[in-house]
């Protein structure tokens, strides 16, 4: 039998009676609490507008976008003070829930408020040296090799703290003129992360041979010495790059190795065409993969078909004139020369992108 609570009960009591709520259903405090911060592929059955609690540190976070498995939570109170990375220095550009800092110069990156108790201190890191440039032919049967790559290092968990960091961006090297040399890229550096620039091309055989570096130079081919007096090629950098490949000394094309890449070994010359390239290495740190770090082409004498530069942005080689250099803030190797006369391509500069995230 249902009870009725009149106004003279309540007047002579001034108090309700207890209330039975365990038949009670539906009932419910919007809020969802967990243990753990919601993530982008958290998909609430409430949509925009749902409320998580984290019920280890206290943040309380908001849906702003319910797209499947792209959702955007809005953190709404700090709870203990778990806050989230924010830095300055280089060109700064986002990538949903990541901030990626792009320096192609040198400059400085800052970290001022650090990731602390459930986020960690970690950020992404690409360090490119400056790519080698390529070797030049004098006034013989030489075909000159093709500059090394930069080297290329990346980690996807480095640990940082707040403070300033010295960014260094190694410039190319200068391709070869004529019967000089050409030289090596410079290193590029991040905190205790440095690469080694690209090793240049080769030319008159062993008096100018490619050198070592994040990847090596490629070999020049020295046609009236003989097999004695073939090039030698520069080697690679382990973890950062590959070696450069290798001449011939007979002709018609007596062609020149291509400068190894970031992630192969510059082609062999042969007697009929100059190496390609060593190809680059294709990374997503900006948000969308581009490939970086390849190696610049061999060239050839009179004839033979003209080494190209390896994916990545490395140079192609030339028979006289100008041969390509690396593209800019890729580390890529200057092409090489052949011919009578002409230049080596300068290698290109390096560059170091940070990446982190700065929001749920």
């Amino acid at each position: 039998m249902t009870q009725k609570v009149s106004s003279t009960m309540l007047a002579s009591s001034g108090t309700l009676p207890a209330w039975d709520g365990s038949a009670l259903t539906g009932l419910s405090d919007g809020i969802t609490k967990s243990a753990s911060d919601p993530t982008e592929t958290t998909n609430p059955a409430g949509g925009v507008g749902t409320v998580w609690l984290n019920t280890t540190s206290g943040e309380m976070f908001s849906l702003t976008d319910a797209t499947a498995d792209a959702n955007v939570w809005f953190n709404t109170g700090d709870g203990i003070g778990i806050s989230y990375m924010s830095a300055t220095g280089g060109t700064i550009t986002t990538d949903g829930s990541y901030k990626v800092h792009t320096f192609n110069s040198s400059g400085t990156f800052t970290v001022t408020t650090g990731n602390v108790a459930v986020v960690g201190d970690n950020v992404e890191y690409l360090v490119i040296a400056g790519g080698g440039g390529g070797g030049a032919s004098p006034n013989v049967q030489t075909g000159s090799g093709g500059g090394g790559a930069g080297g290329y290092l990346a980690s996807s968990s480095f640990t940082v703290s707040s403070q300033a960091y010295s960014i260094v961006v190694g410039a190319g090297g200068a391709g070869a003129v004529g019967s000089g040399a050409g030289a090596n890229g410079v290193n590029s550096s991040f905190s205790s992360a440095t690469s080694v620039g690209g090793g240049r091309g080769g030319s008159q055989a062993g008096s100018i041979p490619g050198l070592d570096g994040g990847s090596g130079g490629g070999a020049g081919a020295y046609g009236t010495g003989g097999a004695t007096n073939n090039g030698v090629a520069g080697a690679g950098t382990v973890g950062q790059g590959y070696a450069g490949g290798t001449a011939v000394y007979t002709g018609p094309a007596y062609g020149a190795g291509g400068g190894g890449g970031s992630s192969a070994v510059g082609v062999n010359g042969t007697s009929s065409a100059g190496g390609n390239g060593g190809a680059g290495t294709a990374n997503s740190i900006t948000g969308s993969a581009v490939t970086r770090a390849g190696g610049g082409g061999g060239g050839t004498y009179t004839s033979g078909t003209l080494g190209i530069g390896g994916s990545g942005g490395g140079g192609a080689s030339a028979r006289g004139g100008a041969a390509t250099a690396g593209t800019t803030n890729t580390g890529s190797g200057g092409g090489g020369n052949g011919g009578a006369t002409g230049t080596g391509g300068a290698g290109g500069s390096g560059v170091v992108i940070i990446r982190y995230r700065f929001q749920v």
